[in-house]
């Protein structure tokens, strides 16, 4: 694990590296939105264009590390410590590589977010679902309903569906490289699907499981 720590503060230093040697070759305004169809919309003075996105890294990152400490049910963290420190060097990744597509636009590079979004999500999404496949109970990670935090039975189970749905929407969206016009569409319409699937799965999965006992 100190191992995965160290590649994450890599990370947050190369982040800030990165704005630091290109700050003086970027535009006034930088771009930092795009539309579906891959076109800037939206733009930001140029220091919150090339600091923005590091300094976001750094406040999830010491968020992050914060909750296995706070959570009441910080025991049960424990015993995925490894794959929820995993989940944060993929996620500082996935930023990274977000602010290097961000920075190589300013430089006159345009690498359509198109095609760099789909992929970040998709691997993303296959390590959430990894994630959720070995997450125990606890108050801040995970799919957190009022039945799975009210059993560890309905937890369970919620999860390990939720795992395999969540590697699921994440390969699905990388499908949206070959569409990228339509690259937000293979991201949010599965995603929202899952999310309220599994709310809807804890649920039933409680009143079998729990209220059959009473």
């Amino acid at each position: 694990m100190k191992i995965v720590v160290a590649m994450s503060i890599g990370l947050l230093v190369a982040s800030f590296l990165i704005s630091i040697f290109t700050y003086p070759y970027m535009p006034e305004l930088m771009p930092s939105h795009w539309n579906a169809a891959g076109e800037v919309d939206g733009y930001l003075p140029k220091f919150w264009g090339a600091f923005l996105i590091p300094l976001i890294m750094v406040g999830l990152y010491l968020l992050f590390v914060a909750i296995p400490r706070i959570d009441p049910l910080k025991d049960n963290i424990m015993r995925f410590i490894s794959y929820y420190y995993g989940f944060i060097l993929v996620m500082l990744l996935f930023m990274l590589v977000v602010q290097t597509q961000v920075i190589l636009w300013g430089l006159g590079f345009k690498v359509s977010p198109n095609v760099i979004i789909p992929l970040g999500i998709g691997a993303l999404f296959i390590y959430i679902g990894v994630l959720l496949g070995k997450a125990k109970r606890n108050w801040f990670i995970g799919i957190r309903t009022p039945w799975t935090l009210s059993s560890d039975v309905v937890w369970d189970k919620t999860h390990r569906i939720g795992g395999r749905l969540f590697i699921a929407v994440g390969l699905l969206s990388l499908v949206g490289v070959l569409l990228p016009e339509y690259a937000y569409l293979f991201i949010l319409a599965p995603i929202l699907a899952v999310s309220i699937y599994t709310v809807v799965y804890s649920y039933i999965a409680y009143q079998r499981d729990v209220k059959k006992i009473d």
